[in-house]
């Protein structure tokens, strides 16, 4: 890691050469389809090159250092990847199927039961768990978007989700009872 944080080519040859490997098989192994694997692999690569000079041999071994910059941004790629494709609005996710099959259907019910329930929140709860359900954005990302606190934004988020189980009437998972509507 030392000669490739120093520019020494050759170091960036053995590197490939040691731990590509490595990086594919868990690339391949996380991400579905070898095109993401491939463009994930040339990332991760990337990411070891540029943090070459923070490895730190008392820390970690080379092959622990390169597999943890593999895994956090094939785990970044997974979730980012996971928020694309679900930026429907909850309008849409309600709409019924005209040819559907009965878990469809209860699916269709349960998604206008949820969002009936959405709609009786305060709007700053459901504004909050709509960019979290919907969007699948994190906490921090909800508070930069809204410029609320990083704790307001989660007290928002856990009471609307309690509001909503009661207006659901859904069990309690605390106390296995029934909470009223």
């Amino acid at each position: 890691m030392n000669r490739i944080a120093e520019g020494d080519q050759g170091a960036v040859q053995e590197c490939l050469t040691a731990y590509g490997g490595l990086v594919w098989s868990l690339a391949r192994r996380m991400l579905r389809n070898s095109d993401d694997a491939e463009d994930a692999v040339q990332e991760i690569f990337v990411d070891v090159w540029k943090n070459a000079g923070r490895f730190d041999p008392s820390q970690a071994s080379e092959t622990t250092f390169i597999a943890m910059i593999a895994r956090r941004r094939l785990i970044d790629r997974i979730r980012f990847a996971q928020r694309r494709l679900a930026p429907d609005s909850l309008e849409d996710v309600l709409t019924e199927p005209s040819e559907a099959g009965n878990k469809a259907i209860e699916m269709a019910v349960e998604a206008r039961d949820a969002f009936m329930a959405l709609s009786q929140l305060r709007p700053e709860q459901r504004q909050v768990l709509q960019l979290a359900i919907v969007h699948g954005m994190s906490h921090q990302e909800i508070s930069d978007r809204t410029g609320m606190p990083l704790g307001t934004d989660k007290t928002h988020a856990r009471r609307g989700l309690i509001q909503a189980r009661e207006i659901l009437g859904v069990t309690d998972l605390n106390s296995g009872k029934e909470v009223s509507v």
